[in-house]
């Protein structure tokens, strides 16, 4: 205990958020796997408890890690990064997995897979805030600035579109609020929202022209919005169960490990492990996960609020506007608010690299928060980012 209070720094609350997160986490994929582990483990069911468990503790160390890496050093290192990302995107688009009729993820040693879309997240958002804050002095310049932020945004969301549909809307939707909050025109933002449309619109197509045993994720989607859209044909399986998990948690739950609708729901222990929340802890524990990402947010802007215009400020508000966006969007498809994406509740849903990736997110923003606080605030300037 002595060595956590003496060496881990930055925003304490934050810290707080990741260790109730992780808590909540732990508990409600242990009880939401038991299905699987009948499945798959011979009932076993401590195997995916052990395993989510380690995938959990690698993910705060690889937070710590990144937290006390000073922040400037990120902009270097994922420049480099985007070099590896774009190619392993056009990779995973040919030669990847092929689960589910899409191809997100590499196969790795030990039965571990790869996907590629969360190292391309990450990256981008950090390219864009390094590129913000390189072209502040030109950032009305359509040919030096905004052509140099845009073509890797079209780039990037372009190759996860065709496998991964909802990752590149939001991905896409963050890159557009990283940029109007780095003073990019609206009217050039308003042209890239324009063309993010039309490409969406030929890339659909396309699939439509293809045949229909080739047209890839193409009837996935139209199969998702029309159960979200036509409520006469009645809600898809997937949100009815979830919708039942939901009603029959009442105020306060069932109670951990009571949940019943686990055997019914798929994936209960990721895209829909929301449901299995409210089930199990209620309205009270549904609320509560709710306002620890508004409060992630909430302390990521006064995080940026002490770092105005920087590299520090455009990194933080963007790797928080989309984590927060994401879990957002899992908790409004468990309550049927949106259409099925399989988008998971960020350090919440049972994975293996979404939860690196996420952890290593939020060990940047709270690099940054550790510099802050042992400078009193935010002293580089632009050029000594790059130094």
């Amino acid at each position: 205990m002595g060595f956590s209070l003496r060496n881990i720094k930055g925003d304490k609350v934050i810290w707080a958020i990741v260790f109730l997160l992780s808590m909540m986490s732990f508990l409600a994929v242990y009880s939401s796997t038991g299905t699987l582990a009948y499945k798959y483990q011979g009932g076993n069911t401590e195997y995916y408890m052990l395993k989510h468990g380690l995938i959990l503790f690698l993910g705060l160390v690889l937070m710590y890690l990144a937290h006390i890496v000073k922040y400037t050093y990120y902009s270097r290192i994922f420049q480099i990064a985007l070099y590896i990302a774009v190619p392993l995107l056009f990779i995973t688009l040919f030669f990847g997995l092929n689960l589910n009729e899409a191809r997100r993820v590499l196969p790795l040693p030990f039965g571990l897979t790869f996907q590629t879309s969360d190292l391309a997240k990450i990256t981008l958002i950090i390219y864009l805030a390094r590129m913000l804050t390189k072209k502040q002095d030109q950032i009305n310049d359509f040919k030096s600035a905004f052509v140099p932020i845009i073509f890797p945004v079209l780039l990037v969301t372009g190759l996860i579109f065709w496998d991964n549909l909802s990752t590149a809307a939001l991905l896409f939707t963050t890159s557009l609020v990283l940029i109007f909050i780095g003073r990019i025109k609206f009217a050039y933002i308003a042209s890239m929202l324009g063309i993010g449309i039309l490409a969406a619109v030929i890339g659909i197509g396309i699939l439509y022209s293809l045949p229909e045993g080739q047209q890839g994720r193409l009837g996935t989607w139209k199969a998702r919005i029309t159960d979200f859209t036509d409520k006469s044909a009645g809600d898809s399986y997937q949100i009815e169960q979830a919708k039942i998990a939901i009603a029959t948690g009442g105020i306060v739950g069932k109670m951990p490990g009571n949940s019943t609708q686990r055997n019914f729901l798929p994936h209960p222990y990721s895209d829909f492990i929301f449901a299995i929340i409210v089930e199990e802890y209620g309205l009270v524990g549904g609320i509560i996960v709710v306002l620890l990402y508004l409060v992630l947010l909430f302390r990521a802007v006064k995080i940026v609020t002490r770092a105005p215009g920087t590299f520090g400020s455009f990194l933080v508000i963007g790797v928080a506007f989309s984590l927060v966006f994401q879990a957002m969007i899992n908790m409004g498809v468990a309550v049927g608010l949106l259409p099925t994406t399989g988008q998971p509740l960020p350090l919440v849903s049972m994975g293996g690299t979404s939860i690196w990736f996420t952890s290593l997110a939020i060990g940047i923003i709270l690099s940054v928060s550790k510099e802050l606080d042992s400078k009193g605030e935010d002293k580089l300037t632009p050029v000594e980012v790059y130094e």
